[in-house]
């Protein structure tokens, strides 16, 4: 597995099996979970994205209790994790609205939370997870500098931020931030054109992509681009999913693509993506039949 440099101290495999759904699979149990991970890491996929809201609040701990099961584990792994969305659920089912929060007293918070849920000493990123409107910059770049200094947290990044929006936060640390994850796929491609990677690419900033498979729909739709998908797929002996990822992966931004799903013989696909050879006019083929249209 390739391996993605987003700092002089920090690399990642080149996809990221991402715990959204975690806490949703009917068996939560260690050595379930366990059974995922080791999926994974016997592809070289080593980095593992989480969330403090996903699950309700309670994906977190359902990894934090196998890690807590299996000394050394965690040393394999780079592990990533969010804050800021604070909705009426779970922990916090006592709000009136959902809301977001990069205040540094709740940033802070999150973090222990986050470390005594998984169990583990520090996160390998952390990332803000929407723009927050009433986003004090400096009181947030300040908060995220000190965790970095205080070892808390070994980088810091965004998801989901517009150029203006990581340009106010960077604008205020010290410390670089390292990533933003940005919706990124054959079924949500206005990051491509409307500056999102051009900004990125402009500071040398390797993206993270959620929902790389459209949500699902890229594998269950049967349209101009999945009929292409599949021809492309049948041609080089893999599926939808890998001709999926090996479009976003052949893109010069260097996109680490987050992939999510609770079925072990779906996880143990992933780097079938790797195998695949796009050259730019297969990867135009792909990107003119999800547009319904030539380019200009």
């Amino acid at each position: 597995m390739d391996r993605a440099y987003l700092s002089e101290t920090l690399n990642f495999s080149r996809i990221v099996y991402g715990m959204w759904r975690l806490a949703d699979d009917a068996d939560t149990s260690p050595g379930h979970v366990h059974a995922k991970i080791d999926a994974c890491l016997s592809q070289g996929i080593t980095t593992m994205d989480q969330a403090d809201i996903y699950g309700g609040y309670v994906a977190e701990e359902v990894l934090g209790t196998c890690l807590k099961q299996s000394p050394g584990l965690r040393d394999q792994l780079e592990i990533v994790t969010k804050c800021d969305i604070v909705a009426p659920i779970g922990k916090y089912s006592d709000r009136r609205v959902k809301y977001y929060d990069t205040s540094a007293a709740h940033i802070q918070a999150s973090v222990d939370a986050s470390l005594t849920y998984m169990g583990i000493d520090h996160i390998d990123l952390l990332l803000i997870h929407r723009p927050d409107p009433l986003m004090n910059a400096a009181e947030t770049g300040g908060a995220l500098d000190a965790l970095i200094q205080s070892g808390k947290i070994r980088a810091a990044g965004v998801s989901n931020f517009r150029p203006w929006d990581w340009d106010l936060l960077q604008s205020a640390m010290s410390n670089r931030l390292v990533t933003n994850q940005i919706e990124l796929s054959l079924a949500a491609r206005d990051s491509f054109t409307n500056g999102d990677l051009a900004h990125l690419q402009q500071h040398r900033i390797s993206p993270m992509a959620w929902s790389p498979l459209g949500g699902g729909s890229l594998m269950t739709e049967n349209s101009a681009v999945t009929g292409k998908m599949d021809e492309v797929a049948a041609a080089q002996g893999v599926d939808r999913a890998a001709v999926a990822v090996a479009w976003l992966l052949a893109h010069p931004a260097g996109i680490l693509p987050v992939m999510g799903t609770n079925t072990l013989s779906r996880i143990a696909t992933f780097s079938d993506a790797l195998k695949v050879e796009l050259d730019r006019q297969t990867w135009f083929e792909l990107y003119e039949a999800a547009n319904g249209q030539e380019v200009a």
